[in-house]
């Protein structure tokens, strides 16, 4: 197809005032004028010419660097690809009529082999709705990336054409997040402040003058917005993770072939550390109100007390299970009857309950890795039994209004129970015990705990509560388990003799082992002999006894007096 370039200018006839164009005597000279191009596009479907013009430029060899262009794209479908090349006349036509840039051959080539449109760009906000329909997966991961999408990307980056996306975009978005942080912050600290002024009324002022106030106050906090949650660090991470999902979706269907938010630097959002609530922690946590860490864990002795006092409550087996065995609370109550061997002791978890928005729903768990069966204590096992009993009570006396729903708790008549009900009971369980607080899904932690002080290592705990990977793990509670470990750590430095005898300024794990135990600061641990047990009495460990949480075989017999807070 014919095509060219030709120098032009817009000097026009003085008497008639007509453009001279080519007849113009000044494009004789080099600077006068400027370059155009113009080259013949495949026919109309209708058999009528068409053509792609473009002038304005100011040497010869950018006009003809663009006709180049115009022909590489043209040259894209087979001579014989009828629809091919209308496509691409359609193409280059709508560049025209828009004095736009000539579009990039292999973005277009990329385009024109999977069969996307040419003439239209897809904005990030419509490929991310598009990918949301698309995705078949539970309801409260469809939330958190409707959430994400909703509040954050849609509003930031929404408008933005998906082929143009890049990691400046993303840096921009989440120093935008960053920076409106600091204005949620203060409306939030200023909402506070004008919540108390309206509490609380000056003393000794007139009644009815401190009603005219508190009035006003109340007015006042009508007019400001109301409390927001900050956009941390793992949420952040987690929007970048939706995008970056989205984003890979697209490159897939060859919609783009770079994903920035692979690249964009972000704050780490790592997982809070786990930490017992020791003596000190409780005594600064009564002095300031202060958790030391959002994660917080009972001691053994702490848990025991929240046992005890929860023993008052129907929901008694469910506390006591997910404390020693650390089922989420969705799993304990979606765990049903026909999923526990009590002879077997043993449990398998294979649905769970999640919410969706209030309205709870039964779901598969949330990984291949949440399902598994873990074993059950005796303890446990006798406490399930007893539990059973008390729902064949509760059975009978509902009668034929008894709904049979198969799990192990629910509400009196059967329903299935709802899993913010279990979450109430437990607060209220544990404002009655005077305990610290911590949050119902800490008792997994707990249960973390228990297992490492009665002999579990890392994999044991990653078993049991089916943790996704021996990693996640370790980085929830490495900061948890030396405190559980530090009764052992002690023993083992004992078990090393020193030449010197201690003197008044060693501690008692710089003792000699070789001095007699009367002169030792800390109990010895007495290795038995094969085939007897050991018993922890007190601080010190002797070979008799009769408490049963203090009774070890020979292969363990290095462990923890802690332990004996266990049973």
């Amino acid at each position: 197809m014919k095509g060219s370039t030709y120098r032009r200018c817009h000097c026009r006839d003085p008497e008639t005032g007509k453009s001279l164009g080519a007849s113009c005597p000044k494009l004789k000279q080099k600077r006068h004028g400027t370059y155009s191009l113009r080259q013949e596009l495949p026919a109309r479907p209708d058999g009528k010419r068409r053509s792609f013009a473009r002038g304005g430029y100011d040497t010869k060899t950018e006009a003809q660097a663009d006709l180049d262009k115009v022909r590489a794209l043209l040259a894209l479908p087979d001579t014989d690809d009828a629809e091919g090349q209308h496509r691409i006349a359609e193409l280059l036509e709508k560049v025209a009529a828009d004095k736009a840039p000539l579009p990039d051959l292999e973005e277009t080539r990329r385009k024109f082999r999977t069969g996307q449109s040419l003439t239209a760009h897809i904005t990030v906000g419509e490929w991310l709705d598009e990918w949301l329909a698309s995705k078949k997966i539970r309801k409260t991961t469809a939330n958190g990336y409707t959430s994400h999408i909703r509040v954050h990307l849609k509003p930031r980056i929404g408008h933005l054409r998906l082929d143009r996306l890049n990691v400046g975009h993303l840096v921009e978005m989440f120093d935008g997040i960053t920076d409106d942080n600091e204005v949620i912050a203060a409306e939030n600290r200023a909402r506070r402040e004008q919540v108390a002024r309206c509490k609380h009324g000056r003393p000794g002022a007139p009644k009815a003058a401190d009603r005219a106030r508190l009035t006003e106050e109340r007015a006042k906090l009508a007019e400001m917005k109301p409390f927001r949650k900050l956009t941390g660090a793992a949420t952040r991470q987690r929007i970048r993770s939706t995008l970056r999902a989205a984003l890979n979706a697209a490159i897939a269907q060859q919609l783009i072939t770079f994903n920035p938010a692979e690249h964009v630097e972000l704050e780490s959002g790592k997982r809070p550390k786990a930490l017992l609530w020791t003596e000190e922690r409780v005594q600064r946590w009564l002095a300031t109100g202060e958790k030391p860490s959002p994660v917080m864990v009972w001691t053994p002795a702490q848990v025991g007390a929240f046992l005890d006092e929860a023993e008052k409550d129907r929901l008694y087996a469910f506390f006591h299970l997910v404390a020693h065995r650390g089922l989420r609370r969705g799993e304990g109550v979606g765990q049903d009857w026909e999923n526990v061997d009590l002879d077997g002791a043993s449990l398998t978890v294979a649905k769970e309950l999640v919410q969706d928005g209030w309205t709870p729903y039964e779901s598969d768990p949330k990984t291949d890795g949440s399902a598994g069966t873990i074993a059950l204590s005796s303890g446990v096992v006798a406490v399930l039994r007893a539990h059973r009993v008390q729902q064949a009570k509760e059975r009978l006396k509902w009668g034929a209004a008894w709904v049979d729903a198969g799990k192990v708790f629910t509400e009196e008549d059967g329903s299935w129970l709802h899993p913010e009900k279990v979450s109430e009971a437990f607060r209220r369980i544990s404002k009655a015990a005077g305990l610290p607080p911590i949050n119902l899904r800490d008792l997994r932690h707990v249960a973390a705990t228990l297992i490492h002080g009665g002999g579990g290592d890392i994999h044991t705990i990653k078993e049991t509560l089916r943790q996704s990977s021996i990693k996640l793990t370790s980085d929830t509670y490495t900061s948890l388990l030396p405190e559980v470990d530090r009764e052992v750590a002690e023993a083992a430095e004992r078990l090393v003799p020193r030449a010197r005898p201690a003197t008044a300024g060693d501690t008692a794990a710089h003792a000699s082992l070789t001095q007699k135990p009367e002169n030792t600061a800390s109990p010895r641990l007495e290795k038995p002999s094969r085939g007897e047990k050991m018993q922890v009495t007190g601080g010190a460990v002797t070979s008799s006894g009769s408490r049963p949480c203090g009774t070890r075989t020979h292969n363990q017999w290095i462990k923890s007096p802690l332990l004996c807070q266990l049973s």
